[in-house]
């Protein structure tokens, strides 16, 4: 069966994915809507109040930054792919391999496509969740322009959907739970400390600016940063541009994997 046949495979039953998971989560509200809103506040305390005294001003765009200023993009930018990322690796592994949820649903009208794209589609939303808790915390302390600041809970989906789907990816390819250590420290980790979350990427040398330019945390940060900041330009298009070719490029591979696990 041909990519593009499985793709259409795809119904709106996919929402009944979406809203087990919706059920799940509201059973465990008061953790998952903890960690967003104190995790901010320490790493505004942490690098916005503590280290900021020691860097001072961070440049910018042509503009001098203060440095809570300068990573508060960035922190919600994190937020983004951990949420996604990690939702669509470990929770979905352990749905699919543990709980057998997947082989339940499987056994319903829903299609496998069905259920990775609501599984996608989930990990895309609790991005948006997490990032609108520390949007508002953010909020409070002047770190972010309105009304363009409201644009960031679609970029926040956008990018869920891009770094949800790469998760997803490595759910259908890792052997056990325990190998999902591989990815975060080859995939993730290099992202979270180069992708210009704490320091502008042309502070780095020019081979490893052309290796972060390819990241797509880095232009989750960019886009990020641009709207918090009330500026405009084409950088933020090109980055809306990149994030959904990252998406559309290995939703296919997501759903190709995760058939040969399943089924094959």
């Amino acid at each position: 069966m041909s990519t593009f046949l499985k793709t259409r495979n795809i119904s709106r039953r996919f929402m009944r994915v979406w809203n087990r998971n919706l059920v799940v989560y509201r059973k465990i509200w008061l953790v998952n809507f903890l960690v967003p809103l104190f995790e901010p506040l320490l790493y505004l305390a942490a690098f916005g109040v503590g280290l900021s005294a020691f860097i001072g001003q961070v440049p910018y765009n042509g503009k001098q930054l203060s440095y809570i200023l300068y990573i508060t993009p960035a922190l919600l930018a994190i937020t983004v792919m951990y949420n996604a990322f990690f939702e669509n690796t470990y929770a979905s592994f352990v749905r699919m391999y543990y709980q057998k949820t997947f082989d339940a649903m499987m056994a319903t009208p829903l299609s496998l496509e069905d259920i990775i794209a609501g599984e996608i589609v989930w990990g895309a939303t609790k991005s948006v969740i997490a990032t609108a808790i520390m949007l508002v915390v953010v909020s409070i302390f002047g770190l972010v322009h309105y009304p363009g600041g409201l644009l960031i809970l679609p970029i926040a989906f956008l990018g869920g959907m891009a770094f949800g789907t790469a998760g997803m990816v490595f759910t259908g390819l890792v052997p056990s739970i325990d190998m999902f250590n591989l990815p975060i420290f080859l995939f993730i980790t290099p992202m979270f400390l180069f992708g210009g979350t704490f320091f502008p990427t042309n502070a780095l040398p020019g081979w490893a600016q052309r290796i972060s330019s390819a990241l797509p945390l880095t232009h989750l940060v960019g886009l990020c940063r641009t709207v918090c900041l009330g500026e405009t330009g084409t950088d933020a298009l090109w980055a809306v541009l990149y994030l959904f070719v990252f998406f559309a490029v290995l939703f296919p591979v997501a759903l190709i994997v995760m058939r040969r696990r399943l089924i094959h």
